[in-house]
């Protein structure tokens, strides 16, 4: 506490005894009021002489007091709770508090009445005398007598026999601080017995004023002791300096640990003294700017303290906590810490937590890494521990972590609020951190080379504290932060970030073009744009090492399995090796599990989740209102699509910024998706929207596929776990009319992203496509808007419509080739005796062969199999962009294909044993592709494309189907009997076009030079002068925006219709038909079919 609450409470006192002193006349109480004297010698004469002395000063002050006392009846009233103050013998009370204080004293027989326990200061008194002074002690003197004192040294010898027995009887290990401390709580039962004295308003006044001298005397002279500690004569092997005060500190706490004894010396400070004491330092020495020197020192013995090293496997940690939290308490102090060169020190990343001041009770946790100890002790032999146990380990931790954290955040709170100065060291303190770690953002990082995952993440849940008071509901204080403030500050280094959707110089252009701030950028921005940047190097990383540790565990847990399934080694010499191997890999497998659950320890603490999802909330909002050209969002909603132009200030933005936001969605998605239930789910719907109507905005394809992946995983529902988003995709107005277009043109921006590999990655984006279609299907309003984007942007639908047959015809290919192989080599197997009998190199080489096939198989099975799903869908919904000439052929051919592999002379080789392991459903695929040949029976077009079709087509491939079908109930006798009319439609229709071949031999100049077909409607391609069918150049640009024969870009805008060339075609075909071909014949005579339904 501050000493002016104290100077109010004595000057209200003092008030108080003036108005009693005019209304006392009765003195019967004088003598009872000075019976408190502590010196044993001078105490007893001052009670017996006290009525002579006590009316002269009455009589000496004026006779008011006199003049009142005619009214008996107010005085018989207040009589009994008043008595008359008394004066003071200030010279004897001076003498006596000194004494008591320093406890010693000038003459000889004082000392040795106390058995030498007050010190005789010998030298002093003679020389005193010398001076012709009284052996008298006061403020005059107390100088001279403190440092007369504190020269006495135990340990020294001398040839005085007289003083002998004052070295002799002086405590031996007693510090020179140890001795202040005394002197100064004796120095506070002074004062305290003062103050219960009914002493006269002016001579408590002088004597507390005399008090206030020594204890400025007392508290310099600690505080000079602190810095130089050996000034005084100290005993040996001891601690001396500022490591005396830290033990005090570390008293505070109620669990203190080992590093300090259970039983207090009455020269350590008790808890209720410290801030007290602390004070006193901070009045005497921050006035002359000498706070830092003094308890400078402390301060780092205190952060540096060994009982943090324990980790929070111990209690010593709180000790060093509830320290720093009594020495920030005390504003001047807290600003001091910031001005330490420990403070932010510039040393390298892996230093930095050891060198600065916060930095050991930063790098506090449970995680495995840095903490192995924790996860070994509570979540090691998981197969056999209860499961409560794990429980309540769990919570135990958590709640150890929540006190640490918030701890460190009041007292860093505290240090922000000492002054403006400190508050930017606190800002330059966690830049600093941030940008020191910039490497911990990389894919591959070496932990040695940056700081700590604890430190990281304790500096990020600090973070987040700090920015909750402006992440209120309704995003008012928002407009705070400024949008430009990486043109107004460099505090955070993005020298080698990457930018949105600019390139770095771009960037800096945009900086030096920005007008200068008129004002620093305020505290809200400050911590809102630190926490950005550590959230990236933070908790983002840190999650990317628990999904490592999954996969190790996950390869480990398949490898046991392995060796158990193969029993082939037991009774053999390797049995005793497997079996070793089969131990230590399990010995792996739960050092990893542990080490999962210590990170989940604090990744999944309910407070932490639910402060992250509000900052995720809030940054994503905010990007939203960046690009909102009314820069209102959510109040009222974004409208979408985003304009065409995006602005510069945003493009250059660091990526990290999408990024974070769209992992942390993934991220909780896959942990704990009920965290979002209460709030996020609207906003991460709207953020996934917003991006995805609007792709040009954000330029890396990967964050766009991971925004696929976040809408793939808020519509996924496993074991306990319900889907977070399809109701809201169901209801949310913005869903139902911006989810189909941002699909489908999702799915046709991901067929060329690059990369390398984005010939397989397109497939992961558009597998969670298809699924995120499926799960709204049957929401009406979503096929309106399917049907609204096939007419009104025809050309786009068609695209997307080739490309999902590419992808079916790819991915059926693929996993039927494959399912083929593994049956060839199942079978090959099954036969035991001849397949041992082949060398042993060959048997591994088609084990390892089966592995591989075994591991791609299954992925490419179900993304086929989902793919001909959303086929089945979409052509249910709407035909007619399916039946234009650049898919109609090209659909058909693919389905007559894969219809021949599943029911075909080929499908025996599709049997494999255990298909399920292999997501294959051949019933299931058939029944989807035969609903897709009724979905488009009824179109003429499509017809005609699969009586073309002369490499895959038969009819009796349609009849072995229907059969199936019939057998196995996988369609209704209404839907069998209308494939048959199909097949009857389609003969009719090969017919006539075996009629159209029989134009004999066409010249090479009305050839498509890709198909090799009569063009119908020839084309000259702008570049390379190259002239194809319209249909084929048409077909070839949905996949790709290129001349095929020089790869120049291209469009169907830029085609030049060859008008003099279909001419010639057009009357060849006129003159051909007329030279009695198929045309010329009657219908019946070209016809003859007999479908059988069987």
């Amino acid at each position: 506490m501050s000493t002016n609450p104290q100077d109010d409470a004595d000057r209200i006192r003092l008030k108080r005894l003036a108005k009693l002193q005019g209304a006392a006349s009765s003195s019967t109480s004088a003598a009872a009021s000075t019976s408190a004297s502590p010196a044993p010698s001078p105490t007893p004469p001052p009670p017996k002489v006290a009525p002579k002395p006590t009316p002269q000063p009455v009589q000496k002050r004026p006779a008011e007091p006199v003049a009142t006392t005619p009214s008996p009846v107010p005085l018989k009233k207040k009589a009994p709770a008043v008595s008359t103050p008394v004066p003071l013998d200030l010279p004897l009370w001076e003498d006596e508090t000194v004494s008591r204080v320093f406890n010693v004293t000038l003459k000889k027989e004082v000392a040795e009445r106390n058995s030498y326990e007050v010190v005789w200061l010998k030298h002093l008194a003679e020389e005193l005398q010398g001076e012709g002074l009284p052996l008298q002690l006061n403020t005059e003197v107390a100088d001279r007598t403190l440092i007369a004192r504190l020269e006495l040294d135990p340990q020294s010898m001398s040839d005085d026999l007289e003083f002998l027995p004052v070295l002799a009887s002086l405590p031996p290990q007693q510090t020179v601080f140890e001795y202040l401390i005394g002197c100064w709580k004796r120095l506070n039962a002074a004062r305290s017995d003062l103050m219960k004295k009914n002493i006269v308003p002016v001579d408590q006044q002088r004597a507390l004023q005399l008090l206030d001298k020594l204890r400025d005397l007392v508290v310099s002279y600690t505080g000079l002791t602190l810095q130089e500690p050996e000034m005084f004569p100290q005993p040996s092997g001891k601690l001396l300096g500022p490591a005396e005060l830290v033990p005090s500190l570390l008293s505070l706490s109620t669990l203190s640990g080992p590093y300090l004894s259970t039983s207090t010396s009455n020269t350590l400070l008790d808890a209720s003294e410290v801030e007290t004491f602390l004070q006193d330092l901070v009045k005497r020495f921050e006035p002359d700017n000498e706070l830092d020197s003094v308890l400078g020192p402390v301060v780092a013995q205190l952060c540096f303290h060994p009982s943090v090293q324990g980790g929070l496997s111990n209690d010593g940690w709180r000790s060093v906590i509830s320290g720093l939290e009594a020495l920030v308490s005390i504003k001047p102090i807290a600003a001091m810490v910031t001005r330490l060169p420990q403070w932010n020190p510039d040393v390298p990343a892996p230093q930095f937590e050891r060198a600065s001041l916060l930095g050991p009770l930063l790098g506090l946790g449970v995680f495995e890494r840095e903490w192995p100890s924790i996860a070994k002790t509570y979540f090691s032999n998981h197969e056999t521990r209860p499961r409560g146990e794990m429980t309540s380990a769990t919570a135990s931790l958590r709640g150890t972590l929540k006190t640490l954290q918030s701890s460190l955040f009041q007292i860093i709170n505290s240090i922000v609020r000492a002054s403006p100065d400190a508050r930017e060291a606190v800002l330059q303190y966690f830049a600093r951190a941030v940008n020191i770690n910039r490497k911990r953002a990389g894919m591959q990082v070496d932990p040695a080379t940056v700081s700590s995952d604890c430190f990281m993440m304790n500096l990020q849940i600090i973070l987040l504290m700090f920015c909750e008071p402006f992440m209120d509901a309704t995003y008012s204080k928002m407009d705070r932060i400024d949008p430009a403030y990486y043109a107004h500050s460099s505090r955070i280094d993005l020298s080698d970030e990457t930018r949105i959707n600019a390139t770095n110089d771009e960037a800096e252009q945009w900086r030096n073009q920005q007008e200068p701030a008129s004002a620093p950028p305020n505290f809200i921005t400050e911590i809102f744009y630190i926490t950005l940047a550590a959230s990236h190097v933070g908790q983002q990383k840190i999650v990317n090492v628990v999904e490592e540790l999954q996969r190790q565990y996950d390869e480990i847990r398949r490898h046991v399995e392995m060796l158990n399934g193969d029993q082939s080694w037991r009774g053999t010499p390797m049995q005793a090796r497997t079996e070793a191997a089969i131990n230590a890999a399990k010995a792996q497998q739960d050092a990893l599990f542990a080490a999962q659950m210590a990170y989940e320890a604090q990744l999944g603490e309910p407070e932490l989740v639910f402060r992250t999802i509000s900052f995720v909330n809030f940054v994503s909002t905010w990007l939203i209102r960046f690009v909102d050209t009314r820069k209102k969002h959510p109040n009222p909603a974004i409208e979408l699509p985003l304009p065409k132009e995006v602005p510069t200030s945003f493009r250059i933005l660091p990526e990290y910024l999408i990024e974070d936001v769209i992992e942390y969605h993934i991220y909780i998605l896959r942990i704990s998706p009920n965290s979002l239930e209460l709030s996020g789910k609207n906003e991460m719907l709207i953020w996934c929207l917003t991006f995805l109507t609007s792709t040009w905005y954000i330029k890396n394809p990967f964050l766009k596929a991971k925004i696929i992946e976040v809408l793939f995983m808020g519509t996924w529902s496993w074991s306990e776990q319900r889907s977070v988003l399809t109701t809201l995709l169901n209801t949310h107005p913005i869903a139902l009319k911006h989810l189909m277009p941002a699909l489908m043109g999702f799915y046709i921006e991901v067929e060329q992203t690059g990369a390398s590999s984005q010939f397989y990655d397109k497939f992961n984006s558009r597998r969670n496509i298809a699924h995120v279609f499926k799960v709204v299907w049957n929401n009406q309003s979503h096929r309106d808007a399917l049907k609204n984007e096939a007419a009104h942007n025809s050309e786009r639908f068609v695209r997307f419509i080739n490309l999902m047959i590419n992808d079916v015809t790819y991915l059926l290919d693929e996993s039927l080739s494959d399912l083929a192989k593994i049956h060839e080599i199942q079978t090959e197997m099954r036969d035991r005796a001849t397949f041992d009998a082949q060398p042993a190199q060959y048997r591994r080489e088609r084990e390892s062969t089966l592995r591989q096939l075994e591991r791609y198989t299954s992925i490419y099975v179900q993304l086929g199999s989902n793919t001909v799903d959303l086929l089945k869908l979409f052509t249910g919904e709407t035909k007619a962009p399916f039946m234009v000439p650049e898919i109609v052929d090209r659909l058909a051919a693919m389905l007559d294909y894969n219809l021949d592999a599943l029911v075909g002379p080929r499908c025996q080789d599709l049997k494999v044993s255990n298909p399920e392991k292999y997501k294959f459903d051949p019933k299931r695929l058939l029944s989807d592709l035969l609903q897709v040949y009724l979905n488009l029976s009824d179109q003429g077009e499509f017809a005609r494309a699969v009586a073309a079709d002369e490499r895959s087509y038969r009819k009796e491939l349609f009849e072995k189907a229907a059969d199936i079908a019939r057998r196995k109930m996988l369609k209704s006798s209404d839907e069998i009997e209308k494939l048959g009319l199909f097949v009857l439609k389609v003969e009719e229709t090969k017919a006539t076009l075996q009629a159209e071949d029989d134009l004999g031999d066409i010249p090479d100049e009305f050839l498509d030079p890709l198909m090799y077909t009569l063009m119908r409607d020839p084309v000259t391609l702008p570049s390379s002068k190259v002239v194809v069918d319209r249909s084929t150049i048409k077909s070839h640009l949905l996949s790709d925006s290129k001349d095929p024969f020089n790869r120049m870009p291209l469009s169907m805008e830029d085609v030049v219709p060859n008008v003099e060339l279909k001419q010639r075609i057009d009357a060849f075909l006129a003159e051909r038909r007329n030279k009695n071909t198929a045309y010329d014949k009657p219908v019946e005579d070209v016809v003859h079919m007999d479908v059988s339904k069987d």
